[in-house]
């Protein structure tokens, strides 16, 4: 990482690779004269000085921490030469009196200053270390962010502990002591000068330079999300369908072919079928479990993305991931699963072989019905392609929503638990029930992927649909019979939610409605974080008044 400022706190060093040889050959004690003379900081290498680098026997970057007073200490031209100096070409910076030099990382344990009870951080990509100029934390360069997210999966072992602590517990780009990460409401960054700037285009200096680039509040958030996902790199969006729309965007060219499943979120279905059509992009629609379909699909046209959701809503149908990916990818085919309705707790698609995964942060991961954003995690390579188009149109996430967002994030797995369990026992309750034809939910043996919903997901989610008996008259009284879930769009909130799909989400569509079977006495219901005996007397009495 590139020091470009006097006043820092961490210094990008090479990585120790030292020989026993060069070890011996340099001394942490030497003065200043014996590295380049009285009027240069001891062992400051000039840019570009690669040979001196190497006879010292370092290889690559790492950050050594100094003592919050180092730089106070440090000779103004040895201030000088530090922010001068490029990517991985700071040895060491002699202290303002010559006497007590810093020594290179190998030799750390043998200085007596100040910086001998600094720790020294061995391995940048897991430090996630910022630099500091007065006060102003640049970010940490955008490829460690997968590698910040990998160190936290390798520590710790479960869902929950990375849900808290991703992104904060081990360095983020935000200087702070707080245990929460701060909110930075700015819409730009500033350079202290035209030579930091340049430093910053030609990526010898990293920073933020946007908004809509770009905050560290919402790469906190983006690095929690990696690490649950266990995705290279994740990008933030304002909500879930900005997320899509810029995914089918960016991905797709002009003159080529998608293809989704039948039971799919309506508002990207539309959009995938009236607006793409535009560009000369057509859709091809599937059954979720028509595989020969997919293999036809992809033997006929050149596909460019698989896009499905799974469960998909409001059925549930569950996607093989796995196959699909498989069969996806021996033609060339990018798959992207939306992952809304299982959580990252219940579900990790890119483990199973998919490219991509969007989720709408509305629902579980923020899980209180207060903020919207959505995100998709995946390989560098294909985010940074969607970040490119996405820093053109916007979309942007608020620090604001970020932070609500990760603060809601610090109970996921608590609240996806929860859920998991009602929903099962409400999809259990409600398929026994006289007065309910059928149920939808992909934990209960009756439902027709059951047995791909056991083998990639460890939940099966807090929303379960179902059928009354009755018609649409019936099912609005038996939703307005209710005394504990709103009736309003969403899931996956702490409140229970409950809507009747074909007036809430198609009532303007009933061709629509026809053709993808959703019938007038179909309920969807999100089960919120309230006792299950409470909702279920609710269900119950309801049913009661309305049938």
């Amino acid at each position: 990482m590139a020091v470009t400022s006097a006043s820092c706190h961490f210094l990008a060093l090479p990585k120790p690779f030292i020989p026993s040889a060069a070890a011996a050959s340099f001394d942490p004690r030497s003065t200043a004269a014996d590295h380049g003379g009285p009027d240069k900081p001891s062992a400051c290498l000039r840019p570009g000085s690669s040979s001196s680098l190497r006879h010292l026997g370092f290889s690559s970057a790492v950050i050594l921490r100094f003592p919050p007073n180092f730089v106070r200490q440090l000779s103004a031209k040895a201030r000088r030469n530090c922010s001068n100096i490029g990517v991985a070409q700071i040895v060491a910076a002699s202290w303002s009196n010559n006497t007590n030099p810093v020594s290179p990382p190998s030799a750390a344990a043998a200085i007596d200053g100040p910086l001998a009870a600094v720790p020294l951080v061995a391995d940048a990509d897991s430090a996630a270390a910022a630099v500091v100029f007065d006060g102003i934390a640049s970010p940490p360069q955008t490829a460690d962010g997968p590698k910040a997210a990998a160190s936290a999966s390798a520590i710790f072992s479960s869902d929950g502990s990375l849900a808290i602590h991703a992104g904060e517990r081990f360095g983020r780009g935000i200087v702070t002591d707080g245990i929460t990460t701060p909110i930075v409401n700015t819409s730009a960054y500033w350079f202290k000068n035209s030579d930091q700037l340049l430093d910053f285009k030609e990526g010898r200096h990293t920073s933020y330079e946007y908004g809509r680039y770009g905050n560290p509040t919402t790469t906190v958030l983006e690095e929690k999300i990696s690490a649950l996902e266990r995705a290279e790199s994740t990008l933030f969006m304002a909500s879930g369908m900005n997320a899509a729309v810029c995914l089918l965007s960016a991905l797709v060219p002009a003159g080529g072919h998608i293809v989704t499943t039948t039971d799919f979120y309506r508002k990207t279905r539309k959009y995938m079928e009236n607006e793409l059509p535009q560009k000369g992009i057509r859709t091809i629609v599937i059954d979720p479990a028509d595989v020969d379909s997919l293999k036809a699909a992809l033997d006929k046209h050149n596909v460019s993305l698989f896009f499905t959701e799974t469960p998909t809503n409001p059925f549930f149908r569950c996607v093989d991931i796995k196959l699909v990916s498989e069969l996806c990818h021996s033609k060339g085919a990018v798959v992207c699963i939306d992952g809304t309705f299982a959580s990252p707790i219940n579900q990790k698609a890119l483990m199973l072989g998919a490219d991509l995964v969007l989720h709408s942060a509305t629902k579980f991961i923020a899980g209180h019905n207060d903020v919207l954003g959505g995100c998709i995690s995946g390989s560098e390579k294909l985010i940074s392609k969607i970040r490119l188009y996405h820093n053109v149109v916007g979309g942007v996430l608020n620090p604001n929503a970020a932070y609500m967002i990760i603060r809601g994030m610090k109970t996921l797995h608590l609240r996806v638990q929860q859920h998991n369990s009602t929903a099962l026992r409400m999809a259990q309750f409600l398929e026994e029930h006289p007065k309910i034809i059928r149920v939808y939910y992909p934990g209960l043996p009756s439902h027709p992927e059951h047995h791909i919903a056991k083998k990639q997901m460890t939940g099966f989610g807090g929303v379960v649909s179902f059928e009354v008996d009755g018609d649409f008259r019936t099912t609005m009284k038996f939703i307005d019979s209710l005394k504990i879930p709103y009736n309003a769009p969403s899931f996956g909130g702490c409140e229970s939610i409950i809507d009747q799909p074909a007036l809430m989400s198609y009532w303007d569509g009933p061709l629509e409605r026809t053709k993808y079977g959703i019938k007038d006495n179909l309920v969807r219901f999100s089960c919120g974080l309230e006792d299950f005996e409470d909702l279920k007397a609710d269900i119950a009495q309801a049913l009661d008044a309305a049938i």
